[in-house]
């Protein structure tokens, strides 16, 4: 997670860690001592201009969240996106072209070369 944030999974109604559809809740947590000491960071828990908050107040719960879990849906375009940004700075983009497979659930991507070869490969997200 970001700093300030932390992940925590949801439990299901017994109580016990689901093996599928598990929810990842985004919390803030509290990082004054942090951002006292290294300034590197804003605590947006604690933090008291509320119009810095509004701006960048977490980009994580604001962008990639519904309520306050990640949305699977909105990482994977977000994940998209900046591949495909990063991909055009690349020399290789010269002689390969990114192509985006469709995929709420993970990123498919594949490279159809000029040398008729293809690499395809698929990005599966995890929360430590």
């Amino acid at each position: 997670p970001l700093h300030g944030h932390t992940f925590s999974l949801e439990p299901d109604t017994t109580g016990q860690m689901p093996v599928k559809s598990v929810k990842d809740h985004v919390r803030l947590e509290c990082v004054c001592s942090r951002e006292q000491v290294l300034g590197d960071t804003v605590c947006f828990l604690h933090h008291s201009d509320k119009r810095l908050l509004k701006h960048q107040s977490s980009y994580l719960l604001c962008n990639l969240c519904t309520r306050s879990c990640l949305d699977l849906e909105k990482v994977t375009c977000w994940v998209q996106h900046l591949v495909s940004s990063a991909w055009l700075l690349l020399p290789q983009s010269y002689h390969w072209q990114l192509t985006i497979l469709p995929s709420s659930k993970s990123c498919m991507f594949e490279l159809p070369g000029i040398s008729k070869r293809h690499i395809c490969t698929e990005m599966y997200f995890s929360v430590q």
